[in-house]
């Protein structure tokens, strides 16, 4: 039977559904205060960390900060060049500033270069250091009480069908279960989420419409100008089922957050509510999809 409720308490945000982004040059970006009220203001109760630095990096200044805003941590997506000496310490270090709580280690196969524009090959050794990394990363983080998943992402090592099958079939880690992102790499997520419910260990929900995703995946545009023509939509306006990713979610029994991400890039300081009209309409329509929470 279909959980009634399976966003109930575990609906979470994120700074890049403000155009907080770890990328140089990504537009404006907002300071922290103003978006984790702005967050809490709208009737988010968590929130991802956001790049490196954009919360302070001592998890106690970081606890007190969320704590003020009413928000606790859902997790901290983190980009490390997996493929290379010195993986683990980097999530080490990362997970220094995770504090207390359970927040998700969330981490992306970086390619080593800015943006997700484009991205090298990796040859067989490479992916050897990869899938061996991502293991030894996911045992790190347990050690220190996290759990860590692996995010397919547009612009990195991991990015469609055929690398998430090789991380699925070569390591033991979680994925992060991003709707936008494996859609724009070719993997469809309520498949995913069917075919490999186990192995999910965190969720992204992000809608996409389906022309310009197809214009990035064909390199006829760059991810960055994908994002700034109209690349994600509040949920309900592209081309991603959510309903059916959620349901096959709650059938397979996950427990783990839902994350809100409407990807955008600011030019400015919103002159009106910007970001937050986004965020509000995308929990509307979960609201109307499943029964009225959140």
């Amino acid at each position: 039977m279909r959980e009634e409720q399976p966003l109930k308490g575990r609906v979470a945000g994120a700074p890049i559904s403000w155009g907080v982004c770890e990328v140089p040059g990504w537009g404006y970006q907002l300071p922290a205060n103003r978006v984790l009220a702005e967050m809490a203001a709208v009737g988010l109760t968590a929130t991802e960390f956001g790049p490196v630095g954009y919360l302070p990096t001592d998890p106690g200044p970081r606890a007190a900060l969320l704590a003020e805003h009413g928000l606790g941590a859902a997790g901290g997506f983190v980009p490390v060049v997996l493929h290379e000496p010195g993986a683990v310490e980097a999530v080490d270090r990362a997970l220094d500033a995770f504090g207390g709580g359970q927040p998700v280690l969330v981490l992306a196969a970086a390619t080593g270069r800015e943006g997700y524009d484009t991205r090298p090959e990796l040859d067989a050794e490479g992916w050897s250091a990869l899938l061996s990394n991502l293991d030894r990363a996911a045992a790190r983080a347990a050690d220190r009480g996290f759990t860590a998943t692996l995010h397919p992402h547009v612009g990195t090592m991991v990015e469609g069908p055929d690398e998430v099958a090789r991380v699925l079939d070569g390591s033991g880690i979680l994925l992060c279960l991003d709707t936008g992102h494996l859609l724009i790499g070719g993997t469809d997520p309520a498949e995913l989420a069917r075919a490999a419910a186990a192995r999910i260990g965190h969720v992204h929900l992000k809608d996409v419409t389906a022309a310009v995703a197809h214009k990035v995946a064909g390199h006829e545009i760059s991810y960055t100008d994908g994002v700034c023509g109209g690349l994600y939509r509040p949920l309900g306006r592209g081309d991603v089922d959510v309903a059916d990713v959620v349901g096959a979610l709650a059938a397979a029994g996950y427990q783990g957050w839902y994350v809100l991400e409407q990807d955008t890039i600011l030019d400015g300081p919103p002159r009106d509510e910007g970001p937050v009209r986004a965020v509000r309409e995308i929990l509307d329509y979960l609201r109307g999809l499943f029964g009225g929470q959140q």
